[in-house]
């Protein structure tokens, strides 16, 4: 007897700052892609106007998807001010970032600081949420210092008609140094009448459907564990339609290196080799997790495009299959074999 196919949950490509842009998205969607972006943060302050860069990544968007503008801070007035500006763009939403982990963010009480202030916390929801008329979404974390504060939380997202509550499930602290706390996700997916998307540790098939089991979320968000490995969306939604799931080899990953070089040079301000390398370098460390250890080693010592298109083409220019996971150990992607 075969077993019940399910629908593939919904499937989305986490915001990270200096990654998810538009050169990137657009790289995504050539392996496949989510079912919908969401921008890395827009800064918001009494002062603050739409960055540009930003914005490019949804006035200038050809993936065919709909694209999430994200906003993150403090200020109730600024915020509602810039939600409203960016109604006039092609979004399909605005989300707000309860999230962010750094502590350049959290200290001015923005992102995951927001976590300790409850009561401004829930204003700025309120006041968000009268003021959108579409499709208003929140990112958050389980908690600031201690997973034991999200039923707090919990209880303030159920009061406001939030559209989509989407769950890191790591506290502000746990950074990405910890398993997931599913027991969280499952909870708010009992306790909200929204959709809730599960977020964490997503490294391939097995932990999707690790975490939507565990979860019974109806949507997984992946960040990392897409950088590593950008044929993860369509590999998802292959598994859960009974289809196989291709091997990827050491030389599909090469052209979708070469791909993110040359898409995120040519939108580059100016292009300058040796920084255009350095930024390579930030994807290189996430997609390297599980490879030589001597490719790892060079790629990060390389400093002109010559080595560094060397390097790839040494270790990668074959046929043999990429690991499908990161090292256990990893510290890059810590934890994500509990979800298997």
């Amino acid at each position: 007897m075969t077993s019940k196919l399910q629908a593939p949950p919904t499937l989305v490509l986490a915001p990270m700052q200096d990654v998810t842009n538009l050169p990137f998205m657009r790289v995504m969607q050539r392996y496949g892609g989510p079912d919908y972006y969401v921008t890395e943060y827009f800064r918001v302050h009494a002062d603050s106007r739409l960055e540009k860069k930003i914005l490019r990544s949804i006035t200038e968007n050809e993936t065919g998807r709909p694209v999430y503008a994200q906003l993150i801070g403090q200020d109730v007035e600024a915020l509602v001010r810039v939600a409203k500006e960016l109604l006039h763009y092609p979004v399909a939403g605005i989300d707000l970032n309860l999230g962010c982990p750094a502590p350049v963010v959290y200290n001015k009480n923005a992102g995951g600081g927001l976590l300790r202030k409850k009561d401004h916390m829930e204003a700025i929801i309120a006041a968000l949420r009268d003021a959108i008329p579409g499709k208003f979404t929140v990112k958050t974390r389980v908690g600031f210092d201690c997973y034991r504060e999200f039923d707090d939380l919990l209880e303030i997202f159920a009061r406001h008609a939030i559209d989509t509550l989407t769950i890191h499930g790591r506290t502000v602290k746990e950074r990405y140094q910890t398993p997931v706390h599913t027991d969280c996700i499952k909870r708010s997916v009992a306790r909200m009448s929204c959709p809730v998307i599960a977020n964490g540790n997503v490294v391939d098939v097995a932990t999707g459907k690790g975490m939507i089991r565990r979860t019974g979320a109806s949507g997984l968000m992946v960040g990392r564990g897409a950088i590593r490995n950008p044929w993860i969306f369509d590999q998802l939604r292959a598994s859960y339609c009974g289809n196989p799931t291709p091997q990827v080899t050491r030389a599909d990953l090469l052209g979708y290196i070469m791909d993110l070089y040359q898409e995120i040079a040519a939108h580059a301000h100016a292009f300058d080799e040796p920084k255009h390398v350095n930024r390579m370098k930030k994807y290189l460390i996430y997609i390297a997790q599980g490879l030589d250890a001597g490719f790892e080693h060079q790629i990060r010592r390389a400093t002109s495009a010559d080595t560094f298109q060397r390097v790839c083409q040494d270790f990668l220019d074959n046929t043999e299959p990429i690991p499908a996971l990161p090292p256990v150990d990893s510290k890059l992607f810590c934890g994500f074999d509990a979800l298997r």
